[in-house]
């Protein structure tokens, strides 16, 4: 009887602060940065390689932006509308089809197109560290496969691609 009178001193203001205590420990159980640190700690984190193609971008100065962003030298990432972080550039390389031409002697003239109505297409070259098991590749918590779109954002910009290739070690 007199183990049970200490629970009646009890307000509820005391169950609420127990309840917030519990909640605020799931959470750093769930963390995804705790799980970022074990798996780093495992060992199941490794280095990969992502291709982000960005297609039809419409620029009045193409090269201008494109040595900005080879400065930053990293990007951050956003993978399904969820930031994913802060990821290492490797390179940017314009992807732009030249126009093609084949002349009466049977050479291939190669030209860049006036028009640019197509607009600019870009290939970024990333580095990641992420987990690699056998259903793919989890960054930032989220899977990534070719074919997934995500947002690069840059101090001067940001750009919607696809994931046009993933290169495991």
């Amino acid at each position: 009887m007199t183990r049970l009178n200490w629970l009646r001193n009890l307000s509820p203001i005391d169950g609420a602060a127990a309840v917030i205590a519990c909640l605020a420990l799931v959470g750093v159980v769930w963390s995804p940065k705790l799980n970022q640190a074990i798996a780093k700690a495992s060992g199941s984190m490794q280095s990969v390689g992502v291709s982000v193609d960005v297609r039809h971008l419409q620029l009045a100065q193409p090269e201008l932006l494109l040595q900005s962003i080879r400065d930053e030298g990293s990007v951050n990432i956003v993978i399904r509308n969820q930031p994913a972080g802060r990821v290492q550039l490797l390179k940017v390389v314009d992807i732009t089809q030249p126009l093609m031409a084949v002349q009466p002697d049977g050479r291939i003239v190669e030209a860049q197109m006036a028009n640019q109505s197509q607009g600019f297409h870009v290939r970024f070259s990333l580095k990641a560290d992420a987990e690699a098991d056998a259903s793919g590749v989890v960054f930032g918590g989220t899977k990534l496969k070719i074919g997934v779109p995500v947002d690069l954002e840059g101090r001067l910009y940001s750009f919607r691609g696809v994931v046009s290739g993933i290169t495991l070690p």
